[in-house]
């Protein structure tokens, strides 16, 4: 018997935790028995966010008694059965040996909520100019409920009480819709936390979205939403009374920088006729074949279902709708429905890790940190460390409670957005782009690094000495520069650079994507080299 096991049993702590010494079916399955366990188990499982542990072969007391193999067979049928009756299911079994044969620690829940997602989820970050009816369109994708005209859905991206008078979104956002056995399952009021978690745990299909900001002031924010989340999709909104325009760009750039297929919405088709949509769409094509991408527009359920088979990064679907007549809205649908997802039942062998985007304190809660898993799965209960701090140091904090759009889940994979509470770690002590890991995870905090970049816009030139506020996945942080290959580079060169972060380590790795922007300049990037 693990040390572990033995000082669970020891210590008594029985929050979720019952202990039987053996269950026999003669006994303990007839009626009056049986509802008594069928009780007691819900009790458990209550008082666990749905997972119940069970010690067989240990006494009432947490004495270690074990049980002979065909005593311990017979247990744990007893316990399968009265979890069947309560729609759970026994999830692992692990064997010790005991003086008198085993004792064992038995783990029952329901499949999702004690081993995570086990269905489709797509992850879909959506940009576009300010009242292009970005957040209008999600409110009323997501609520089946058709806006007034005046922005009516849009109420449920807007959090922040300034965002809700002023009609601008200020910060990221969330959504979530999903399929049942193909139909789109949409809830009444996005807001209500226990609707979105009984979404999530009913549907087989998941759609999260990432709202981000169109006004150009907070473009910094946008970065931020694309970059870093792990995102399968960009989706771009362009009202039909406006056409792209130069924020358009901007947003189409950082989602292709970040090698994502692209979705394009024409917005608010009920405001003009179809003569001025057509120009709108010819603008659009013009701006897709400029960066190499092919338009196609989707005119049938056909059409979506054919692109949402065959979207790469080179295939742009394009869809007309409008939120105040539901138009386009079915197209939309038939797309999320076929889009290719990754899989969710491969998950990688690498360790834990996720990048930081949000911190929070929670009343009776504490600390919970929220973003999108990068690798690997992540357990309730599990040892973990946070980091790096100023000094590029990792704490060791303990995962207390795992939620996804507030559905309470034992575990998470890659490509989850979640939200984590820790223990070990006070709101102080955590900042966005810090990662939070498995043990095993590889950290290597960093100041310094090389990249290859491309210098989009810039005024002037850039040399030595150089400051940007560089973003690589969650990480916004003033960067210096050294131009490695020359002495200066200017709009259009591309070059190898040196960057350092100006005032704290990072955790960074070869490979990664960078975008840099400050006031007019504007460049995209790779990590090529770390430097120690």
């Amino acid at each position: 018997m693990t040390p572990e096991i033995y000082n669970i049993i020891k210590k008594g702590e029985r929050k979720n935790i019952e202990f039987k010494e053996n269950l026999t079916r003669n006994f303990h399955l007839n009626e009056e028995r049986k509802q008594r366990l069928i009780s007691q188990m819900k009790y458990r499982m209550e008082r666990g966010d749905g997972a119940a542990i069970y010690f067989i072969g240990v006494g009432d007391k947490g004495d270690i008694l074990g049980l002979p193999h065909d005593k311990f067979e017979e247990s744990l049928l007893v316990l399968k059965d009265i979890a069947n009756e309560i729609g759970a299911e026994v999830l692992k079994v692990e064997k010790h040996p005991a003086a008198n044969g085993h004792v064992a620690k038995i783990l029952i829940g329901k499949m999702d909520s004690v081993q995570g997602i086990k269905k489709d989820h797509v992850l879909i970050g959506v940009a576009g100019h300010v009242d292009h009816g970005k957040s209008t369109l999600l409110g009323t994708l997501t609520t089946g409920s058709l806006d007034d005209g005046s922005g009516k859905t849009r109420i449920f991206l807007d959090v922040q009480k300034h965002e809700i008078e002023r009609g601008l979104s200020a910060d990221l956002s969330f959504a979530v819709y999903g399929f049942l056995d193909g139909k789109a399952v949409q809830i009444k009021n996005p807001l209500d936390k226990k609707e979105k978690s009984k979404l999530v745990e009913k549907c087989d299909r998941v759609i999260s979205f990432v709202d981000t900001v169109g006004h150009e002031p907070w473009l910094r924010t946008t970065i931020r939403g694309i970059v870093g989340q792990k995102l399968n999709y960009g989706l771009v909104t362009i009202a039909a009374d406006h056409g792209p325009t130069h924020i358009t760009k901007e947003h189409l750039g950082i989602i292709m920088a970040m090698d994502l297929p692209v979705i394009v919405v024409i917005t608010k088709i009920d405001l003009v006729d179809g003569e001025k949509i057509n120009k709108i769409q010819e603008k659009i094509f013009e701006l897709l074949k400029l960066v190499g991408r092919i338009p196609f527009t989707i005119r049938s359920k056909e059409d979506a279902r054919f692109v949402a088979k065959n979207i790469n990064k080179h295939i742009v679907p394009i869809i007309k709708v409008s939120s105040v007549t539901g138009e386009g809205l079915n197209l939309l649908d038939e797309l999320f429905l076929d889009l290719k997802s990754p899989s969710r039942y491969n998950v990688d062998k690498k360790p834990f890790m996720m990048y930081i985007d949000k911190i929070y304190s929670v009343i009776g809660v504490g600390t919970v940190v929220s973003g999108t898993i990068r690798q690997g799965k992540v357990e309730k209960g599990e040892k973990l460390l946070l980091g790096p701090t100023s000094s590029g140091k990792f704490m060791e904090v303990g995962a207390k409670s795992i939620e996804m759009h507030h559905y309470r889940i034992g575990c998470a994979e890659a490509g989850d957005v979640v939200g984590i509470s820790i223990k070990g770690a006070n709101m102080e002590d955590v900042q966005r782009g810090m990662i939070l890991c498995d043990l095993n995870y590889e950290t290597q905090p960093v100041r310094e690094f090389e990249a290859d970049v491309a210098i989009l816009v810039h005024p002037t030139t850039i040399r030595k000495g150089y400051e940007s506020v560089t973003h690589i996945e969650t990480i916004s942080e003033t960067t210096v520069f050294e131009p490695l290959d020359k002495e200066y580079m200017s709009a259009g060169d591309t070059g190898k650079i040196r960057i350092r972060f100006k005032y704290r380590p990072y955790c960074i790795k070869e490979g990664q994507k960078l975008i840099f922007r400050e006031g007019r300049s504007k460049g995209i990037g790779s990590v090529t080299k770390i430097l120690q």
